[in-house]
């Protein structure tokens, strides 16, 4: 070994060792770890108008979250007065717009100088008019907006079947839990007025004219026709139409209070049912309102709300950086987190069985209480984390994982997040549909982490792994590159997909490859991070362009390092990770690196910043054949 080399080992196992004991010390006693997703302003100001609308808020409470957006909106130059949906991001209306009725609504004046800035910046940008469908129909709960200038999606889509197009069921999860229950909130059409109006948000411009062409202009000739249906429902169906909505809402909330462990189809759910019938009493309200208090987060006489929680993933994730670290398997915070995860498996249905009605159940939800909705994705970390654990009581569940999770692979071979076939794009055109994804396609990185988890349990040579690697095979862009749907961006996606292909039995010189191993190396910052913008998303200039993260900079090195690249690009990644450690053993990680809905939605998962730098390094050091740290803290 060179004396480059030996060096670059050594600072990465003084690093790893303070990252390792680090990551211990955040680990839950029941076993499981946990870190903040954190996301932007919408969550506390939808917060408020939610418990302005159920007549719920609390002077307390509207103080606490008030401070919390004032102190995230921006103050700098061009960005003044507004707030952007992740770190150094763009100013974002409609997150703007709701960020101000909330600080309206705990009696912020508009002639305060941050609200003015606020509202001239709306102005500017288009005003409430321009703002997306989702916020406007917040500003109609309060008066601020006409129902009858909104799209129209009528409670009767609950009658239409699996087979017809645009049934719930073709849209993703966790948009038909938000569709159903939006439902039940717009053929009530209700208004709960303010002391106040919005009229400093408004341009007076007209509203956008429906396009006259092609799919968009069929789709706004039906949404006209919906209005006039509106206007006169067929009475009984509307009443059988509403009353199987708010049964099949009710039928999905989890046993903490949530619907799916997220926060749109939470709150939209709550308000359905309170316009249905349900007093804040019932137990189902209860509940609901109850679990919210497990998702937020109290500091410096502050309050913000976590938009869902991580803990399966972040435990599965966890327990694969120490293993890669060298902690042993019988380390006792290993059997906690194991133990902690075989109770976590999901025996029961789900809404998967629509496409999967034969398929027996099995997998890992991402949250604490999300048993109607197992996900591939975690299931596929799990199912790694659990076989390295090696525990014999593991295998049925890990045997059931497998196969529940090879039965939702797709027709044509990938794999989405928590449906398979979810790939019916005309609910895309319907014109309420303006943010986030509504439909869950294969993508590469989910694709690419269940194909690394069938081939570690022996399974490389079967048809659904041949299937799925040339699924990822066709999916490689042009750059060499894949696309990150969950993670930021090509960096997450590339990352995931090369130790994919190298557990397949992909040779390291085989040209999908090198091309993947070129495009990261081209994309290294001069000081060895990687990073990667969330505008990626939405704007190709910034494809495999951003600060340098600790996160990003491990998915790259795992990447490289499954490729078998042991270079000079390998060696700056890790003394990048070894400069910009904190003396504590984490990392700062102020940028967004997770993904939620590719160009409107974005996620800081505040454990990311560790447990991938772990793996890195730890995977770093053992195929150096360096000494690592000791092997127990």
């Amino acid at each position: 070994m060179t004396t480059g080399v030996a060096t670059s080992a050594a600072r990465a196992a003084t690093a790893l060792k303070a990252a390792r004991d680090h990551l211990l010390g955040l680990q839950a006693p029941e076993g499981w770890w946990k870190g903040e997703l954190q996301t932007n302003v919408t969550m506390d100001a939808e917060d408020l108008l939610l418990r302005e609308f159920l007549g719920v808020r609390t002077d307390a409470e509207t103080a606490e979250a008030a401070r919390w957006i004032r102190s995230q909106q921006r103050s700098d130059g061009t960005l003044s007065g507004t707030w952007a949906n992740f770190h150094d991001g763009p100013a974002d209306l409609s997150t703007t717009v709701e960020a101000y009725a909330a600080l309206r609504l705990a009696g912020d004046p508009p002639s305060a100088p941050h609200m003015r800035a606020a509202a001239a910046y709306v102005r500017g940008a288009g005003g409430i008019e321009s703002a997306r469908v989702f916020t406007r129909i917040w500003l109609a709960l309060f008066g601020q907006w006409r129902w009858e200038d909104l799209p129209v999606i009528p409670p009767e889509i609950m009658f239409l079947p699996p087979w017809c197009p645009l049934n719930v069921y073709d849209w993703a999860c966790w948009a038909r839990q938000t569709i159903v229950p939006l439902t039940i909130v717009t053929a009530h059409r209700p208004v709960r007025r303010l002391p106040f109006g919005l009229p400093e948000l408004r341009t007076g411009r007209p509203a956008r004219r429906a396009p006259r062409t092609g799919w968009d202009a069929a789709f706004a000739a039906l949404d006209r026709a919906l209005h006039r249906y509106e206007r006169h429902p067929v009475a009984g169906l509307r009443r059988a139409a509403l009353r199987r909505a708010a049964e099949w809402v009710v039928a999905r909330q989890e046993a903490d209070g949530s619907w799916g462990g997220i926060q749109p189809p939470w709150v939209y759910s709550l308000m359905a049912l309170h316009l249905s019938g349900y007093g804040i009493g019932h137990p189902v309200m209860r509940a609901g309102l109850a679990g919210l208090d497990r998702f937020t987060i109290r500091e410096d006489g502050t309050r913000r709300l976590e938009a869902c929680q991580s803990p399966v993933w972040d435990t599965a994730l966890a327990m694969t950086a120490l293993l890669d670290a060298g902690l042993p398997r019988d380390h006792p915070a290993l059997a906690r987190a194991g133990e902690w995860l075989l109770r976590e498996e999901i025996r029961g249905p789900g809404d998967w069985m629509v496409r999967r009605p034969r398929l027996a159940p099995g997998g890992w939800a991402f949250e604490f209480d999300n048993d109607g909705y197992p996900d591939v994705d975690d299931t596929a970390e799990v199912i790694l984390a659990l076989r390295r654990w090696g525990r014999p009581d593991a295998r049925p569940a890990v045997e059931r994982g497998l196969r529940w999770m090879a039965g939702m692979a797709s027709r044509d071979g990938g794999f989405a997040a928590f449906d398979a076939d979810n790939t019916r794009e005309l609910c895309l055109r319907l014109p309420f549909c303006d943010f986030g994804a509504v439909i869950d396609p294969p993508s590469a990185d989910v694709t690419a982490h269940v194909v690394e988890a069938l081939a570690a349990e022996g399974m490389a040579r079967s048809p659904v792994v041949r299937r799925g690697v040339v699924w990822l095979l066709r999916a490689q862009e042009a750059d060499g590159s894949w696309f990150g749907r969950w993670g930021a961006n090509h960096v997450y996606g590339t990352g995931a997909v090369l130790p994919a292909l190298a557990a397949a039995g992909v040779r390291p010189g085989a040209p999908c490859v090198r091309r993947a191993v070129a495009w990261l190396e081209a994309h290294q910052h001069p000081c060895g991070g990687w990073g990667e913008d969330m505008r990626s998303y939405r704007d190709p200039a910034w494809i495999g362009r951003g600060e340098p993260t600790a996160s990003q900079t491990a998915w790259a090195l795992i990447g490289l390092l499954a490729a078998g690249e042991r270079g000079p690009s390998v060696d700056r990644g890790v003394a990048w990770l070894a400069d910009s450690q904190r003396p504590d053993g984490t990392w700062d990680e102020p940028h967004y690196t997770g993904t939620g809905f590719p160009g409107d939605f974005f996620i800081n998962y505040h454990l990311y910043r560790l447990v991938f730098p772990v793996s890195a390094l730890g995977r770093y050091l053992r195929l150096h054949e360096t000494a690592g740290p000791e092997a127990t803290p």
